[in-house]
């Protein structure tokens, strides 16, 4: 399935891109609605709700394969209790 916003990209990894985005839709949404234009405000309105949805409430980073074994030093030699 294609998602609008890939959350599992490297590039949402920094809170602070994550709330740039945010606060940039929400901007966005005010000035179209300032400027009389409901439409394309109400447009923007759900933009910015998906957008802080995807990237805040329900953001759940992946962990990287490499960092998460490579960090432990353990490798799946030997028994399953640990012991080799």
């Amino acid at each position: 399935m294609i998602k609008f916003i890939d959350p599992d990209h490297p590039f949402y990894r920094p809170l602070w891109i994550r709330l740039l985005i945010i606060v940039f839709c929400a901007v966005w949404t005010a000035v179209e609605f300032y400027g009389g234009k409901t439409m394309w405000g109400t447009i923007f309105l759900v933009v910015t709700a998906y957008a802080g949805a995807t990237l805040l409430v329900f953001y759940r980073p992946k962990e990287e394969e490499q960092g998460k074994s490579g960090a432990t030093g353990k490798t799946n030699e030997g028994t399953s209790d640990g012991t080799n």
